[in-house]
């Protein structure tokens, strides 16, 4: 776990990009379910934790960009709360923890920004993606909740910070990889004939809790892999079909996350489309992962995976006509319709509560208003230091087949009685964490299993 050292260094890195006046960072309440004393599991904002370091509610943190002065305002623990919560860290021992010499209780954090106002400094804040959090900025700042404006100057000096890291972060990540192989494998070992989706995302969730993990998304399990974000139903698998598992776990201490997907072939053995279509999104995976390098722009990847996949299509009948004009045109989003991947960290797309433009474009890079690389999260230049996913797909989705079918879109390019033939077929998608090294790349986590033949004998093992 990172040292009190490591946040006083993020802090004054922090300090120095943004130059002067007064940074507030609010960490997240616990958040209730239905009534007050019912709440959701609780998930820290992660620029709170990178800075401050506390996985805990109700929290917040000042810090002087001009001398790098540290406060850290919480509640301490009632009896009340140490008689049904149990003993918790006091506010100082937590601040220790993070590097930071100063504290002071909730209420006081309104006279610290109401003085730095008096006194004409800027109040640097990011933008809240809570509303509780949006009311509670608007108070401290004496503005309608609707008027809270975010400082590009702090998103823009985050941004730059989190998105690179260091070897410590990525052991931490390694480690939530680590979590994700034990998941993957229990989905794989599950993926038989007679057991229901519910069962599969049971088991799934057992494995990470065994750990003392939890799920760093509510885990995407379905036979109905054409539907990108289908979460688990109480469908009963059946033989020939085919499993997508979309799962990370959160690796407990640090809060780092991971985020891999895999397919498993029902009772243990693809057939032969199946093979045909996941021989070729692993191709796909493979050759933008072969391309992870400093200074390539993450679009580039993109485009080289809808070219792979497109040539691959038109192979099997699917599409017809020139690759570069299809995919120009866009007649491969029919089946290829999200983009290569995204930023991982103590968030899953990481720094996404901050802009997803603002994180993954600029310099040169807009974003295109093309179906299917419209939705590609990150276009810029990679750089060492970054962790991407790099996740490919391929969905036959009948409700869109027949959407553009009835539009006659792009019927020069789309065999649309071959791709119906496909409906029900349902999807695939090949996600790993790739590091940009400062020479090119390396796939993180312990090697999940991905080809054909150790998925199916991972499967194939679940039936002893």
């Amino acid at each position: 776990m990172f040292s009190p050292d490591t946040f006083s260094a993020r802090r004054a890195a922090l300090a120095q990009a943004v130059g002067s006046g007064l940074i507030v960072l609010l960490g997240n309440e616990a958040m209730p379910m239905n009534y007050a004393a019912n709440l959701y599991d609780f998930r820290q904002d992660g620029s709170f934790r990178y800075y401050g370091r506390a996985d805990a509610p109700g929290l917040a943190l000042t810090l002087d960009a001009e001398t790098g002065e540290t406060t850290l305002y919480g509640r301490e623990a009632t009896m009340e709360d140490r008689v049904w919560d149990g003993e918790r860290p006091s506010v100082v021992e937590r601040a220790q923890a993070a590097g930071i010499s100063h504290t002071a209780p909730p209420e006081a954090l309104a006279a610290a920004v109401a003085t730095a106002q008096r006194s004409g400094r800027t109040i640097h804040t990011l933008p809240p993606y809570r509303a509780a959090q949006r009311v509670r900025l608007a108070g401290l700042l004496g503005v309608a909740p609707e008027a809270v404006t975010p400082s590009e100057a702090l998103m823009d000096a985050v941004i730059a910070q989190r998105l690179v890291k260091t070897a410590e972060e990525v052991s931490e990540i390694e480690y939530a990889l680590t979590l994700a192989d034990e998941v993957h494998r229990t989905a794989m070992w599950m993926a038989q004939p007679g057991r229901t989706e519910f069962e599969v995302a049971a088991a799934v969730q057992a494995a990470a809790a065994s750990r003392g993990a939890v799920l760093s998304f509510p885990a995407i399990i379905t036979t109905r892999g054409e539907v990108p974000h289908h979460h688990a139903g109480p469908h009963t698998l059946e033989a020939g079909e085919l499993l997508l598992h979309d799962v990370g776990c959160v690796a407990p201490e640090s809060g780092y996350c991971s985020d891999i997907t895999r397919c498993s072939p029902v009772g243990g053995t693809f057939s032969d489309r199946q093979r045909a279509i996941y021989e070729l999104v692993l191709e796909a995976q493979e050759a933008c992962i072969a391309g992870c390098a400093p200074g390539v722009p993450f679009r580039d990847l993109h485009d080289l995976a809808s070219r792979t996949l497109a040539t691959g299509l038109v192979g099997l009948g699917l599409l017809r006509g020139d690759v570069d004009e299809i995919v120009a045109q866009g007649a491969h989003a029919l089946f290829f319709h999200h983009g290569l991947g995204h930023p991982m960290g103590l968030d899953v797309h990481d720094l996404e509560g901050l802009g997803e433009d603002r994180v993954g474009y600029g310099n040169g890079f807009t974003r295109s208003t093309q179906f299917g690389t419209q939705y590609l999260r990150f276009a810029r230049e990679l750089r060492p230091g970054h962790v991407m996913t790099v996740e490919p797909g391929l969905y036959f989705n009948g409700v869109l087949i027949e959407l553009w079918r009835s539009e006659n879109r792009f019927a020069e390019f789309v065999d649309y009685d071959e791709a119906a033939s496909w409906v029900g077929f349902g999807g695939v998608r090949i996600e790993d964490d790739v590091l940009i090294t400062d020479d090119g790349h390396r796939v993180l986590g312990p090697g999940i299993p991905k080809s054909i033949v150790d998925v199916e004998a991972v499967v194939q093992s679940g039936t002893a």
